[in-house]
């Protein structure tokens, strides 16, 4: 049967991919939203450069 470290193992290889999958979501989600927003600016400086002139 398995030892007692061989499950303490285990259970962390668990831990760091659960957090390595939580983690990998949130960044993706922040990328997404940090390059939309800086599309979105780009587009509102380009309107109002075509304004100014």
């Amino acid at each position: 049967m398995f030892e007692f470290q061989q499950y303490l193992g285990f259970l962390l290889f668990l831990c760091i991919l659960t957090i390595g999958f939580w983690l990998m979501i949130f960044l993706v989600g922040f990328v997404q939203y940090w390059l939309g927003g800086a599309i979105i600016e780009m587009i509102k400086e380009k309107r109002n450069k075509k304004k100014a002139e």
